[in-house]
């Protein structure tokens, strides 16, 4: 979806009344029991973040304003874990992000034990991020050789482990890694690998082996993120479990469903990966957004865009449904092997210096679950209404509907949407088909009309409000709002391409997504004919890692001349966009596309393709 569409749908939305803001933060929330969910189910935070804000002088207050210990706040509303990263040696790193080291974790576990809460830690082995998008090395171990850092692994892992055994708070759980689907320990452990991915075993199995014999009681873990994608972790797991690694307990998981899939998507990957594997399952980061108001200068990275996708409006008993909505997915997991939930960061707001990396500030701060001035949101009441065995129980009724606003061309069929957005008075959204009076009107002059239809399943009314303007993009699908190719031919190496519907991945619902784990090249094209005589303008948004030996936008007209222009990318949702002008069509004919070549483990979207004639 082009940014200035998604503006103009929230205009209409405010027109007709159907806006979402976000509820009071001390408004009372509706949660439901769950009715078979395990009297042991895991209700834990990460909350590695905590010791630098209560450095910086952050201050957190329970629901009723009453100023405590966090910790505490969090055991008063049902939290009964916690979780705690640790970087080798943050000082050798950018900083921030908590500088969370051996230290801070030990502490803070000391400070958990004695509220009776029990802990999950989760080595990094790095200096700073340990993620999909980056597993660097910590500085003093970069120029050793695979076999040195196997060693390192383990040894380290070892020294961790009886540092917190010395200090009376061994650990209850430990994960190897963090978010190892691009491996560890780069180059040397990276994923897609040369080796069937034997290196990264043997580091893997270092870290949960030096575990075993250290601490034989404690559960492992391993971790992955995209909890809704099952053909990976399928992938994954048996890549890893034919090199040996099998020593391990439960099978962590990142949850963010902006990012990641469907409900649906993650219990069917929580079902098959616990019964294949024989493991225990665990979602081991998630979160909800309370608001789409920013509190510092940082870009969240959740906000309207993600709103839409995520499935759950950014209010506090938004918040409280989605948490609801992921526990009930893992209550479901057949033979109780959904075992728990953490929330990622819940204490995360907005407090000076405390940045996700030195001289920057927080993405995170409308995720949180206290508000910007560090008071706990309704929201925590979740964690003890899931388990309330008398709680009372309520059928969510619809509540709004989302009008729409979409632009069309003169003269040309206007696409409307299929399906709009259903919010329900527990402040979870839906999807639904809709039965257009006039399912693609065409319309001869510029100006604004309104086309009414019908939502299946509800039969309620819905309007569409179009804007019919000469400049029109004259691609078919260029914007993957129904998140599939159709428009498009694929040459080269299709498997590489496929459409996605991920916030930041993608502008609107959808996007043209691609990577491979071998070298790849394609090229994605689309013709156009019955074009007018004159001077055409090509675009098109990307973000992606870059590091192409070609990533072009191209044109060729009906004469057979073609134009490009390079493009390159930066980082993930870092968008930018590539236009090439003046582009001369005299016989009525032109092809649009883009051409790459890459090296394996290249990955990136293309997003909001527009062809058009300069007025």
């Amino acid at each position: 979806m082009r940014k200035s569409m998604l503006k103009s749908l929230v205009l209409s939305a405010v027109a007709a009344g159907s806006l979402w803001m976000a509820s009071p933060a001390d408004a009372a929330v509706q949660v439901n029991p769950i009715p078979n969910l395990s009297d042991n189910f895991i209700k834990g935070a990460d909350v590695s973040m905590l010791p630098e804000m209560e450095s910086l002088g952050a201050k957190f207050y329970d629901t009723d304003g009453t100023q405590m210990d966090e910790l505490q706040i969090m055991k008063n509303h049902g939290i009964n874990w916690i979780r705690l990263r640790i970087w080798n040696d943050p000082k050798a790193g950018p900083g921030g992000g908590g500088n969370t080291d051996e230290a801070r974790a030990i502490a803070m576990t000391k400070r958990a034990h004695a509220l009776g809460l029990k802990v999950l830690i989760d080595f990094h082995y790095s200096d700073w991020w340990a993620d999909p998008g980056k597993q660097v090395t910590p500085k003093a171990w970069e120029k050793h050789s695979k076999e040195q850092l196997v060693k390192d692994v383990h040894d380290y892992t070892a020294k961790v482990v009886r540092n917190f055994q010395q200090a009376g708070c061994e650990p209850e759980m430990i994960q190897i890694g963090n978010e190892v689907k691009s491996g560890m320990l780069w180059p040397i452990g990276k994923l897609p690998s040369t080796d069937n991915d034997k290196a990264f075993s043997e580091l893997l199995n270092a870290g949960l082996k030096a575990v075993r014999e250290t601490a034989p009681n404690v559960k492992l873990m391993v971790h992955l993120p995209d909890g809704g994608d099952n053909a990976f972790y399928r992938s994954f797991f048996d890549s890893i479990t034919k090199n040996g690694v099998k020593d391990y307990d439960i099978i962590g998981l990142s949850y963010y469903p902006f990012w990641h899939g469907t409900l649906e998507q993650l219990q069917n990957n929580l079902n098959d990966i616990s019964a294949r594997y024989q493991k225990d399952v665990i979602v081991v980061e998630t979160a909800f957004g309370y608001t789409n108001e920013n509190f510092d200068k940082q870009k969240n990275c959740y906000g309207p865009a993600e709103e839409q996708i995520g499935g759950f409006r950014s209010t506090v008993q938004g918040q409280a449904s989605g948490l609801r909505a992921v526990m009930e997915r893992l209550a479901n997991v057949p033979n109780g092997r959904g075992t728990g939930m953490f929330y990622w960061e819940p204490d995360w707001y907005a407090v000076d210096g405390a940045g996700w990396k030195t001289g920057e500030g927080n993405e995170w701060d409308n995720l949180a679950m206290f508000d910007k001035n560090g008071k706990a949101l309704d929201s925590w009441e979740v964690f003890t209404k899931v388990s309330d065995k008398n709680g009372k129980t309520v059928t969510a009724k619809v509540r709004e509907i989302d009008n729409c606003a979409v632009t069309g061309g003169v003269g040309m069929p206007v696409s409307l949407p299929e399906k709009v957005m259903v919010t329900y008075t527990d402040d979870h959204a839906e999807k639904l088909a809709v039965n257009w009076q006039t399912p693609r009107p065409t319309y001869e002059k510029e100006g604004t009309y309104t086309v009414k239809g019908t939502v299946a399943g509800i039969n309620q009314p819905v309007s569409c409000t179009v804007t019919v303007i000469k400049k029109a993009n004259l691609l078919v699908n260029g914007d993957f709002e129904k998140v599939n190719l159709d428009g498009w031919t694929i040459t080269g190496d299709k498997s590489a391409v496929d459409a996605v519907s991920k916030a930041g991945d993608s502008l609107g619902q959808g996007s043209m997504h691609y990577w491979a784990d071998k070298d790849f090249a394609f090229v994605a094209q689309q013709e156009v004919t019955g074009l007018k005589d004159g001077k055409y303008t090509v675009a098109v948004s990307t973000q992606g890692g870059g590091g192409q030996s070609k990533y072009e936008l191209f044109i060729i007209g009906d004469n057979g001349e073609r134009k490009a222009a390079a493009i390159t990318d930066t980082g993930w949702n870092k968008w930018q966009t590539v236009e090439i002008k003046d582009v001369v069509v005299k016989n009525g004919k032109a092809t649009i596309g883009v051409a790459m070549q890459a090296k394996a483990g290249s990955w990136g979207s293309m997003d909001n393709f527009e062809f058009y004639l300069q007025q």
